[in-house]
C-alpha cells in the first residue's frame, strides 16, 4: 500500500513536468543573388534571368578568412559538382560533390577525375557543410582552404583554375554519368579574388545567340527574297 501510495505521488508530481525537446534543426538559408558580382562570384547556366532556385546550374564563391565559401545547385535529383582544372578538359581535376543519397540527405564528397572516371577521396577538404534536397534540386553550401599542404588531387584556390561544372543522377549515393555530354566549363581561368556574375545560356537558348546562326538566318533571308518572284 505504501508503495501504491508512493508511485501515485509521484505521478501527480511529474505530470505538469515537460520533457525538453531536441533544439531545431536550422534551416537552409537561401542562396542570395543580388550579391554576385558585388560580395561573391557567380555562375549561371540555364535560362536568362534564372537564379539559384531556376538555374539549370548555379555556382557561388566567395573568401571568408582563410576559407573560400561555395554554394552549389541544380536541377537534378542526383548530384552537383565543381570541378578546378588547368583546361576545359575532365581529367586529372579536383572535383567537389554535394551528393544527394538515399535517405534523403545532401553529403559534400572529394573527387578526383581520373580521366573521365571520377575517384572518391576520403581526404576531404570540406567544413562546414551543409545540404538539401527540395523542389527537385540539389543544393549546398560549405567552405575549403585557400591554401592547402601540396597534394595532387587538392588544388590550391590562390591560383586561378577553370571550373568544371557538372551534375547528374545518383544511385544509391553513388554519382553517375553527367546529364549532359559536354557540360558547361569557364570560358576563362577564375581567381577567388575576383567576383563576377557570369551568365552561360543552356544549349535550348544558344541556337539563335551564337554569330553562325544569326549568318546562317540572314543568308536563307536574302535566299528566300532573291527566289521570290
Amino acid at each position: 500500500l505504501v508503495l501504491v501510495l508512493f508511485m501515485f505521488y509521484l505521478v501527480m508530481v511529474y505530470s505538469d513536468y515537460t520533457f525538453p525537446t531536441a533544439p531545431p534543426v536550422d534551416p537552409f538559408a537561401k542562396i542570395r543573388v543580388d550579391d554576385c558580382g558585388k560580395t561573391k562570384g557567380c555562375f549561371r547556366y540555364g535560362k536568362p534571368g534564372c537564379n539559384a532556385d531556376t538555374c539549370d546550374y548555379f555556382l557561388s564563391y566567395r573568401r571568408i578568412g582563410a576559407d573560400v565559401e561555395f554554394e552549389l545547385s541544380a536541377d537534378t535529383d542526383g548530384w552537383v559538382a565543381v570541378g578546378f582544372s588547368s583546361d576545359k578538359k575532365m581529367g586529372g581535376d579536383d572535383v567537389m560533390a554535394c551528393v544527394h543519397d538515399d535517405n534523403g540527405r545532401v553529403r559534400i564528397q572529394h573527387f578526383y577525375n581520373v580521366g573521365q572516371w571520377a575517384k572518391e577521396i576520403q581526404r576531404n577538404p570540406a567544413r562546414d557543410e551543409e545540404g538539401v534536397f527540395e523542389n527537385n534540386r540539389v543544393t549546398c553550401r560549405f567552405k575549403r582552404p585557400v591554401y592547402v599542404p601540396r597534394e595532387e588531387t587538392i588544388v590550391d584556390l590562390h591560383l586561378s583554375w577553370y571550373y568544371l561544372f557538372a551534375w547528374g543522377p545518383a544511385i544509391q549515393g553513388s554519382i553517375t554519368r553527367h546529364d549532359i555530354d559536354s557540360p558547361p566549363v569557364s570560358e576563362r581561368v577564375v581567381s577567388i579574388y575576383k567576383y563576377e556574375d557570369i551568365f552561360m545560356p543552356s544549349a535550348a537558348y544558344q541556337t539563335f545567340s551564337s554569330p553562325f546562326c544569326l549568318l546562317l538566318i540572314v543568308a536563307l533571308t536574302f535566299y528566300l527574297l532573291m527566289g521570290t518572284p
